[in-house]
């Protein structure tokens, strides 16, 4: 069953469209990924989602409700991470997640939200003598006090150091276990690689490829690259190239290293193995290296809209 449907969704900015066209839908318990870069609509499609922004044209439903005209009733079953969020500098994190709190008809127990994200023994400490991760932790927790059944996360993890990230990533799985629906926005390729089961790839108001992270790599067209340490040779044995004949790929050889740059990974490693065993040795320092998601991400979105962006305000 769905949780989320998008159908021809449309919305306009004077003469830009933000959103053209756009369907997609989100099982339950599912954590969908909406990417793209800044301007590609991701914001503008979350907010319609939330209720927070009107539509054009088209169909939404998130609980089987249209977020437009739900009230109050709908809110109550969402949660919502901001990029940032703006929370009163005297309260102290235990009063910022009463209050906040007291807008839900079923709360989580604040020592149970504190503990899921990390701000054991911060409870009684006022927000604005919180570190900016820790603050991050707080949107977090404020987004999870309503025990809601979808959750939008939108960059969830800005300003967290390595441990942090992971901690949260753990949470999030955690979530996903207990049948939380999430859709999540994120710049960090390996975040996207460990907790979605399915991208959505945007560009220009448009998905230009969807599945699941696997499925999105193995749509690439990039190339693997082999590499190994290559052993010292007898100059009067002829060039290397004529020694590994029948490569598919391209050939490098710099500093020791013998690299082939192939869209064949089998056969080339097939034959490099093969290669090997005759000689009675080994491929020293073997690597072979897949496009990963952020190579296939970054072909996607095209080399006009750069790089994945900064953290910061809500983008279309």
């Amino acid at each position: 069953m769905f949780a989320v449907t998008v159908n021809d969704l449309t919305k306009s900015y004077g003469f830009v469209k933000a959103v053209n066209g756009l369907s997609f839908t989100i099982e339950e318990g599912e954590v969908f990924a909406l990417l793209g870069p800044n301007g590609a609509g991701k914001s503008t499609v979350v907010e319609i989602l939330e209720g927070h922004r009107t539509r054009d044209t088209g169909e939404v439903r998130v609980l089987g409700r249209d977020p437009g005209t739900a009230g109050q009733e709908y809110r109550d079953r969402i949660g919502i991470v901001l990029q940032e969020a703006g929370i009163e500098r005297e309260l102290t994190v235990r009063e910022a997640l009463v209050h906040y709190g007291a807008c839900y008809s079923r709360r989580r127990p604040v020592d149970e939200v504190l503990d899921l994200v990390g701000l054991n023994g911060l409870g009684d400490r006022r927000t604005h003598r919180l570190s900016g991760g820790q603050r991050r932790r707080v949107d977090l927790a404020l987004g999870l006090i309503g025990d809601p059944e979808v959750l939008f996360l939108d960059e969830p993890t800005t300003g967290f150091d390595p441990s942090a990230r992971r901690h949260a990533w753990e949470m999030i799985e955690g979530l996903k276990a207990l049948g939380t629906t999430i859709l999540l926005t994120s710049h960090y390729m390996d975040e996207v690689q460990v907790l979605a089961d399915r991208v959505a790839v945007l560009v220009e108001g448009r998905i230009v490829s969807e599945g699941t992270p696997a499925e999105l790599r193995g749509r690439a067209e990039s190339e693997t690259m082999i590499r190994f340490r290559f052993p010292e040779v007898d100059p009067s044995s002829g060039p290397v190239v004529d020694m590994l004949g029948g490569l598919v790929g391209r050939t490098s050889l710099r500093n020791g290293v013998f690299e082939v740059c192939t869209v064949d990974p089998t056969t080339d490693l097939s034959l490099l193995t093969g290669w090997a065993l005759e000689r009675g040795g080994q491929l020293e320092g073997l690597e072979v290296t897949t496009p990963t998601l952020e190579d296939v991400y970054l072909d996607l979105i095209g080399d006009s809209h750069g790089a994945a962006g900064g953290a910061g305000s809500r983008d279309v």
